[in-house]
């Protein structure tokens, strides 16, 4: 009798580690595939980066540094291998397409091109698919990171390598310009 309780709590534990370990699978799946949805937005906007730089230079050419800046961190998000490398890549990039928006502030002939005016457009449509991808992406990194941390799937977890994942945020260039007011004039 004693031998059939204890079989039954081996089961019971191995199906546990067993539901535990599929769960923390799904859950790490569901972020990468998030992540590939990030991925898909971020082409877009890489593609869209060249014409949106050309179609400023003829009104900058002293604003070289800004499109430098951009160029090399565009390329430095498309080399970017891993999840967190391309979280940093990208937060930079944002930055840099930051600075080119203040730049065409000066140069209101810019502003009334239909040529630079489609592609801003295009570029605020990738955007905002792209915080909605990125609210996606949190989430789903919210949601296995509460799953690898809280008891007792963290045992699990631990043993199995799984581990917390990082979120992508504005990073902290942003957050310093998100934490300044904005600047309204008319």
């Amino acid at each position: 009798m004693t031998l059939y309780i204890v079989i039954g709590l081996i089961v019971i534990i191995l199906l546990f580690v067993a539901a535990t370990y599929n769960k923390l699978v799904r859950y790490r799946n569901n972020r990468e595939n998030a992540f590939a949805d990030i991925d898909v937005q971020l082409k877009q906007r890489h593609d869209l980066i060249p014409q949106l730089v050309e179609a400023v230079k003829g009104y900058t050419k002293h604003e070289s540094e800004t499109l430098l800046k951009i160029t090399e961190a565009r390329t430095a998000a498309m080399s970017a291998h891993d999840i967190n490398g391309k979280i940093d890549a990208e937060n930079r990039l944002s930055a840099a397409l930051s600075g080119l928006k203040v730049s065409v502030e000066a140069y209101p002939d810019l502003k009334a091109n239909q040529n630079f005016m489609q592609l801003q457009e295009e570029m605020a449509d990738i955007e905002n698919k792209l915080a909605a991808s990125r609210r996606y992406f949190n989430s789903a990194t919210k949601e296995y990171n509460n799953a690898v941390e809280t008891f007792p799937a963290n045992l699990i977890a631990g043993a199995f390598g799984f581990r917390r994942e990082a979120l992508f945020d504005v990073g902290a260039v942003q957050r310093v310009l998100l934490n300044e007011p904005p600047k309204v004039s008319f």
